[in-house]
């Protein structure tokens, strides 16, 4: 089958993993005494942070290889998915957009948290709107993917829909010494389910030679 441009949008999508995973463990290296076990990964493009120049730049790449790549799955799904998992994938490309614009303009300004207004907007507003709509999203993907033949994508959504609940529950209830661990699950699991739909996105037939 012959891929169109935007499914080659997408393929380029899915490598957002990779510049997250380089934020991850590239930015650490440059935060001394950093422990991934306590601290979460935006901490790490906190603007006061001493891995804050390198970490970002990776944050972008990311944050771009992951809007571009999902809101091109966008624009061919329509006449091959059903309504609900349409209405899905829509819901999570926004959470993206979102995120990508929300952290940018309001990064943490403190590594770990502090009282101004710019980190109560990261993680009040921005970082709950991400979670709720990272939910819903998934939720509609998981019941369209069980009604017809995507039933992979619905129990990877199921997946990633469990370990956002293990991490937006257990951040509340672990020590703080493993609040990083946890706050993971949440983070890598709409990341890796993100490359996952621009994958699939790739794979949909649309075209015959």
């Amino acid at each position: 089958m012959k891929k169109t441009i935007s499914q080659w949008f997408c393929l380029a999508g899915s490598l957002q993993i990779v510049f997250y995973l380089l934020q991850d463990f590239v930015g650490a290296y440059y935060y001394p005494n950093y422990n991934r076990f306590a601290q979460a990964v935006s901490d790490l493009t906190a603007v006061n942070a001493p891995s804050y120049s390198v970490a970002v730049r990776f944050t972008q790449i990311y944050a771009l290889l992951s809007v571009v790549g999902l809101s091109m799955l966008c624009t061919f799904i329509k006449p091959k998915l059903n309504r609900q998992l349409r209405i899905g994938i829509y819901l999570f490309t926004i959470m993206n957009w979102i995120s990508c614009i929300g952290y940018a303009l309001f990064p943490l300004t403190d590594s770990g948290f502090s009282d101004s207004t710019q980190d109560f907007i990261h993680v009040y507003i921005v970082t709950v709107m991400v979670v709720v709509l990272s939910i819903i999203s998934l939720i509609f993907i998981i019941i369209g993917g069980l009604k017809e033949k995507h039933k992979h994508i619905a129990y990877l959504s199921l997946i990633a829909l469990c370990l956002m609940f293990i991490g937006a529950i257990g951040s509340g209830i672990v020590p703080k010494e493993y609040f990083g661990v946890i706050e993971r699950f949440s983070t890598y699991s709409a990341v890796v389910f993100g490359s996952t739909l621009c994958v699939y996105g790739w794979l949909l037939k649309l075209k015959k030679e």
